[in-house]
């Protein structure tokens, strides 16, 4: 493994009349992986130091809530889904969405073959695997609007709650179960199935579709000028680490590997996750789309009795950070 300098190391290394670099803590969604090279990438080669910021990054994990971390005061800034941050913001917690550097959705339904699911038209009467905690909803918008219930009723789909892995589809309990192109369905892939033992839905390409990944900072932090100072230069930062993710996707790959504490990570894995999540960053400069947001929005108010959101959301993004950020 590659020995990386981090920012502290870096600016501790520098002149000793610096500035004392600013502290930024940043907690991840998820555990270290390809989905998080930006930053990985920003931190190893030095656009934060160069920004005077000394980023913490902290893992994610299944017992681990971003929205959790930021209202305790973990974290200055998290990474989310928008169904999850538009949730708890509609609760009390006032999360603004201050750049979205994930342009597409990786969320895909992937089914067998040999379950008799060929097209969307096939689900009905099947049993699809779900992720809740607030991914279920682009899945009931979707069901909504292809008229099909989801209470196990007869002409309609029995949801079964998915754990993140691809199990029910593996032991044939669930025609399709919910992937993410870079990385449950490859776990598919790696179990034995190929490629032409599958049907594939991205979410993308049937309209339902919701935001992924962004960075979020509680809206009240948003009012000191010194907040926002550190938070213009943290994206202006991290959107260059994603784009050198981008352009070097295998280099990316291995500086999260040099990260990865766990050791639970591959090369190959990782490499291929990467070459994926470079599709998903493309296209954007970090500034949210507004056509986005509301595709977003307008699945999340949908999908049955019980939507994620109940109103349309104020306040819950803002191009006041990236516009500086991209600027300069």
């Amino acid at each position: 493994m590659r020995k990386l300098l981090t920012g502290a190391i870096l600016a501790a290394l520098g002149a000793g009349g610096a500035q004392a670099a600013d502290d930024v803590t940043l907690q991840l969604k998820w555990v270290t992986q390809a989905q998080f090279a930006g930053y990985y990438v920003a931190q190893a080669q030095g656009f934060y130091e160069e920004e005077g910021l000394n980023v913490t990054i902290l893992p994610g994990g299944p017992d681990v809530a971003p929205t959790q971390v930021i209202a305790g005061g973990g974290a200055d800034v998290v990474i989310d889904w928008m169904p999850s941050a538009l949730a708890a913001r509609e609760k009390g917690l006032a999360l603004v969405n201050i750049a979205q550097p994930f342009k597409s959705s990786g969320m895909m339904l992937t089914c067998r073959k040999d379950s008799g699911v060929a097209t969307s038209a096939d689900f009905a009467g099947k049993t699809l695997g779900v992720w809740f905690g607030g991914n279920e909803y682009p899945f009931l918008n979707w069901m909504n609007k292809l008229g099909l219930k989801t209470d196990g009723s007869d002409g309609g789909v029995t949801v079964l709650k998915q754990g993140f892995n691809v199990d029910p589809l593996l032991q044939q309990q669930a025609a399709c179960v919910s992937t993410m192109t870079y990385n449950e369905y490859w776990q598919v892939i790696d179990a034995g199935l190929t490629p032409d033992d599958l049907v594939v839905f991205k979410y993308e390409d049937e309209g339902v579709a919701t935001l992924e990944d962004g960075l979020y900072v509680m809206e009240e932090k948003l009012a000191d000028p010194a907040f926002e100072d550190k938070m213009v230069r943290f994206v202006r930062a991290s959107m260059k680490g994603w784009k050198w993710a981008e352009e070097n996707p295998d280099d990316a790959a291995m500086i999260v590997l040099d990260n990865d504490a766990t050791g639970a990570q591959t090369e190959a894995h990782q490499k291929r996750m990467m070459g994926e999540i470079a599709k998903l960053t493309a296209g954007s400069n970090g500034a949210l789309d507004e056509a986005d947001y509301q595709r977003t929005v307008d699945a999340l108010m949908s999908g049955g009795s019980d939507p994620v959101i109940t109103k349309a959301p104020e306040g819950a993004w803002t191009h006041q950070i990236t516009d500086k950020a991209l600027a300069n």
